[in-house]
């Protein structure tokens, strides 16, 4: 039987007793879920875009890490100015540990050369619980461990505030982020443990190629990030096909190969389906990941019926 609870155990004190730890869970469709990592990209498509993703990793283990993430951002005009508005919201759960995080922001919109640039912020709450009944610290050793909680720990919660600068236009996507700079800290009761939302940071990037043949266009993209103390990287590419259907390869440094493929069922409405094959030292372990995105993006407001004028020199 594989031991997830010595997984869980040493997670618990390496990710939230010293806070070293990746806390926010990665999304192979980055390329698709600015939303979610960057305040600045709200607005940033003209267009009310919302997105789903469902992630399963570590697939082999029981009580394998899910993760839920919920988007949706909108651009609006106010002034004679640009800007924007975004949610998000997401929910992991590992073993018995469950973690719920709301996000809300605004971005303002600037043009620059070809697109425009989105200066956001965001602020969130962050809701986490823990069944310390179920952890039992003698098997890391020491069964009098005071860091580890005996009881139910349920909805503990700490606030965070984020920044992010996001770059647009028709080909390329540049974007920055900061999320958590500003966070409380969690106290778990009756332990001596204590949990501090370390700050995350995102930095991405796309670009559109077209390619002789107009049916087929490239896009490269990539997404470095950290949490001050290990820094990772994703790199992707995909092909697109007539607009509608597409195909990717990624690699997660140091963990996953990741192939997608996805498709366009309707206007403005994408779906596509990931695998992670992990490359790490839990791959014996695990038979990798599966990722689930659906994406949709409309514009709002009323068409204006075109105008005809008749001169009066024919009437």
């Amino acid at each position: 039987m594989k031991k997830l609870k010595l997984l869980l155990l040493t997670m618990f004190l390496t990710s939230i007793i010293c806070a070293h730890a990746q806390q926010l869970p990665n999304a192979s469709y980055f390329m698709y879920d600015y939303t979610r990592t960057n305040p600045g990209s709200y607005g940033s498509k003209d267009m009310v875009c919302a997105s789903l993703i469902g992630k399963q990793s570590m697939v082999g283990f029981e009580g394998a890490p899910t993760s839920l993430f919920a988007n949706i951002s909108a651009p609006f005009n106010l002034f004679g100015a640009k800007h924007g508005v975004g949610l998000s919201v997401y929910s992991d759960e590992i073993g018995y540990y469950s973690d719920i995080d709301v996000k809300l922001g605004y971005a303002f919109r600037l043009s620059v050369a070809d697109g425009h640039l989105g200066i956001g912020f965001n602020a969130n709450i962050r809701q986490k619980s823990l069944d310390g009944t179920k952890l039992d610290p003698g098997e890391l050793g020491d069964p009098s461990d005071q860091n580890f909680p005996n009881t139910k720990q349920e909805n503990l919660n700490a606030f965070g505030a984020g920044f992010g600068l996001f770059y647009r236009s028709e080909d390329i996507y540049l974007g920055a982020s900061a999320l958590n700079i500003y966070t409380t800290e969690i106290e778990y009761e009756e332990s001596t443990a204590t949990e501090s939302i370390v700050p995350h940071y995102f930095v991405t990037a796309g670009y559109k190629i077209q390619l002789s043949n107009p049916a087929y266009e490239i896009t490269p993209s990539v997404q470095f990030y950290s949490d001050g103390v290990s820094t990772t990287f994703d790199i992707n590419g995909t092909l697109l096909y007539n607009k509608r259907l597409w195909g990717g390869v990624s690699y997660r440094a140091g963990s996953a190969v990741v192939g997608m493929v996805g498709l366009m069922i309707l206007d403005g409405l994408k779906v596509g389906y990931a695998y992670d094959y992990n490359t790490s030292a839990i791959s014996s372990q695990s038979s990798g990941g599966h990722e689930v995105l659906l994406n949709y993006c409309f514009k709002i407001g009323v068409e204006k019926s075109p105008q005809r004028y008749r001169s009066i020199r024919y009437l």
